[in-house]
C-alpha cells in the first residue's frame, strides 16, 4: 500500500497542513483515508492511484493510515473507512465514504481537476488536444510558439485563426487565414472560413430568443428558421442547426437562391468528413435531393 510518485505520497499528521492543505491551494487534494485491516481499503486505493497517474500531476493523492495518525482522523471526523476527501483552495469540497466505482470518483474529480490532453507525437497534435478539449487559450499559446520557428505552417495558421475565432478576434482570424497559401489543408481552411462567416453573420441578426418566439408564432417563417440556425452555428450547437437546415431545405431548397443548401455544405467543412453528424446528415441531403 505505500506506492509513492512525485503525485501520489502518504500523508502524516506532522506535515498535513504542509502537503495537503497549502497544496491544494495549486492542485486540488484527493486525501484517502484507509487502515491495514480494512478490506475495502486495499481494494480502493489501486484504483485512486490509477485515476490519480492519469491526471499526469494536475491531481495530487494524499494517503492517510488511519492507524497511526488518529490526530488527522480525529480533526476531521473520519468515522468509517475508506473515506475519500477531495481538497481544494484549502477545504474540502466534495468525498465519499465506502468503495465506488471509477466512474463515480471520476465523476466527482470532473468538476474539480483538469484533465490533461493525451500524449501527443508532436506539438501541433499536443495543440490540436487542447483545442478539442475546449483549451483554446491554452492551445493558441502553443501554436504561437509552433509559429514563431514557422510562420508558413499551413496546418499551424488555420488552427490559430481557429484559436482567434473563438475568442471574437474575427478580422485577425481572417488575416492570418488569408497567409494560408498550401493547398493541402483545402478543408480545413474552408472550414475555418465557414466558422468565421457564421459567427460574424450572427452579430448582424436578432438574437436567438426573439427567432423563437417568431417561430413559435409562425412555423413557417423561412428566414427565421435559416436565421436560428445561423445563430445556432455561432454557438455550437450544430445538430439543432443542422436538422433546421435540412427541414427548410426540403420545405423550400430555393430559399435565398439555395441557402440551405450551401449552408450544410459549410457546416460539412467546417466539422470535417469524419464528424458523425457529417456522416448522417450527408446522407439525409442525398436522400432529400434524389
Amino acid at each position: 500500500m505505500s506506492q509513492q510518485t512525485p503525485y501520489i505520497f502518504d500523508a502524516t499528521t506532522a506535515d498535513f497542513d504542509q502537503s495537503v492543505i497549502e497544496a491544494s491551494f495549486n492542485k486540488p487534494v484527493l486525501v484517502d483515508f484507509w487502515a491495514e485491516w480494512c478490506a475495502p481499503c486495499k481494494a480502493l486505493m489501486p484504483m485512486l492511484q490509477g485515476i490519480a497517474e492519469s491526471y499526469q500531476g494536475e491531481l495530487l493523492l494524499a494517503k492517510v493510515n488511519c492507524d497511526i495518525e488518529q490526530d488527522i482522523v480525529a480533526r476531521f471526523g473520519i468515522r468509517s473507512l475508506p473515506t475519500v476527501v477531495l481538497f481544494k483552495d484549502g477545504q474540502p469540497v466534495d468525498g465519499f465514504a465506502g468503495a465506488q466505482p471509477e466512474s463515480a470518483v471520476r465523476a466527482l474529480l470532473e468538476p474539480h481537476v483538469q484533465m490533461p490532453p493525451p500524449a501527443a507525437s508532436d506539438p501541433f497534435e499536443q495543440a490540436q488536444a487542447l483545442f478539442d478539449e475546449g483549451r483554446f487559450a491554452d492551445a493558441e499559446a502553443a501554436l504561437v510558439v509552433m509559429l514563431t520557428e514557422d510562420n508558413s505552417n499551413a496546418k499551424a495558421l488555420i488552427l490559430y485563426a481557429r484559436c482567434l475565432t473563438e475568442r471574437g478576434e474575427l478580422g485577425e482570424a481572417q488575416t492570418v487565414l488569408d497567409a494560408v497559401k498550401s493547398d493541402e489543408h483545402k478543408a480545413a481552411l474552408a472550414g475555418a472560413k465557414a466558422q468565421i462567416k457564421f459567427l460574424g453573420l450572427a452579430r448582424d441578426l436578432p438574437d436567438a430568443a426573439d427567432l423563437k418566439a417568431r417561430l413559435a408564432q409562425n412555423p413557417q417563417d423561412d428566414e427565421a428558421v435559416y436565421q436560428l440556425a445561423i445563430q445556432q452555428l455561432a454557438r455550437q450547437q450544430y445538430e439543432a442547426a443542422l436538422e433546421a437546415l435540412l427541414k427548410l431545405f426540403i420545405r423550400n431548397r430555393s430559399y435565398g437562391e439555395g441557402l440551405p443548401h450551401k449552408t450544410l455544405l459549410q457546416v460539412f467543412e467546417l466539422l470535417g468528413n469524419d464528424h458523425p453528424l457529417v456522416t448522417a446528415y450527408r446522407r439525409k441531403v442525398f436522400a432529400a435531393l434524389y
